[in-house]
């Protein structure tokens, strides 16, 4: 039987734990009706000082302390519910040697979401694959210089090491270590059962272009404001900037280092934001859209929007349309 830890961080979001809890479950539920062990003995576990000499426990499991918790197979860490990340990693920093010991034993460690940042602070990762939320991916790949940070994939397994996207991708980091761990058969039996997607591997269309504005740059605001109210227009970003004082050069590389892109990126990211919401949010005709977000060659506006969404234009509209 496989031995599949569950460790409950402080500011774990529940969601995350319901659908780990969910889909093991289900996969013994298949077993047991096959005439079969269960595949997995699901154990949870959290810090000895939350339990002390109580006993606590959570939908029906009994809730180990690390401290004494044999060699797991498998330990999944759950996505965090709270917005300040390193925080909630101060708040579990004592777990970091437990998971980093586990996983010299030979277990295999599995994080969902924003997870990832827990077990890039264990050293793990360093020089290794990952991802995690989209929208947390630029903290993660500041705080972690050294991880291979693959923003666009919705799982990635390097060296034991699992990580996987926004909370929905969870499901499919499951059916990637069920396909290891119980063969394809039961994978499929999964994925139908959640309808899950088997066939999504990326995440790029589900990100949000939310640029920083909150610093003292005041050239880099004047360029911000400049974009955001003219970018409709198909102009360059020379033509955008070109009554904010000082030189290009100063410009581009005042606007890189707040922003952390360059002005033509933002003013890209920004273009194709607007023809996102355009896309879901109006009827408009494609060749509308692309005037309106400020492209003037079809050619040139596809080849943008699935570079940068991960889809064309049609089939974003086609999967989010909102009408």
């Amino acid at each position: 039987m496989i031995q599949l830890g569950l460790l409950l961080t402080n500011r774990y979001r529940l969601l995350s734990v319901a659908a780990i809890l969910d889909v093991f479950e289900s996969v013994n539920r298949f077993y047991v009706a096959d005439n079969k062990e269960p595949a997995f003995n699901i154990n949870l576990f959290c810090a000895a000082d939350i339990i002390k000499d109580k006993a606590i426990e959570f939908n029906g499991y009994k809730i180990q302390p690390v401290n004494t918790a044999p060699k797991q197979d498998l330990i999944f860490i759950p996505a965090f519910r709270s917005e300040d990340i390193v925080q909630a990693i101060r708040e579990n920093y004592n777990y970091i040697p437990w998971l980093q010991q586990q996983f010299q034993a030979g277990a295999e460690l599995a994080c969902v979401c924003t997870g990832a940042f827990l077990l890039g602070a264990t050293g793990l990762l360093n020089g290794k694959t990952a991802t995690t939320h989209v929208d947390a991916c630029k903290e993660f790949a500041s705080a972690f210089p050294t991880v291979k940070l693959q923003s666009d994939k919705v799982v990635t397994g390097d060296g034991g090491l699992y990580t996987s996207g926004g909370s929905t991708s969870s499901f499919h980091l499951m059916l990637h270590l069920l396909q290891k761990y119980c063969g394809k058969d039961i994978t499929i039996r999964i994925a139908k059962l959640f309808s899950i997607d088997m066939d999504r591997d990326q995440q790029t269309y589900f990100s949000t272009f939310s640029p920083l504005q909150s610093h003292n740059d005041e050239l880099v605001t004047m360029a911000q404001q400049n974009i955001a109210a003219a970018y409709q227009n198909t102009g360059t970003i020379e033509e955008l900037i070109k009554e904010i004082p000082g030189s290009r050069r100063n410009i581009a590389r005042r606007f890189k280092l707040v922003t952390g892109i360059t002005p033509i990126e933002y003013l890209q990211k920004t273009r194709i934001e607007a023809a996102k919401k355009l896309l879901i949010q109006t009827n408009q005709q494609m060749t509308e859209v692309m005037i309106n977000s400020g492209y003037s060659d079809p050619k040139a506006f596809r080849k943008i929007f699935k570079k940068t969404v991960g889809m064309t234009p049609t089939g974003y509209r086609e999967k989010f349309y909102m009408g």
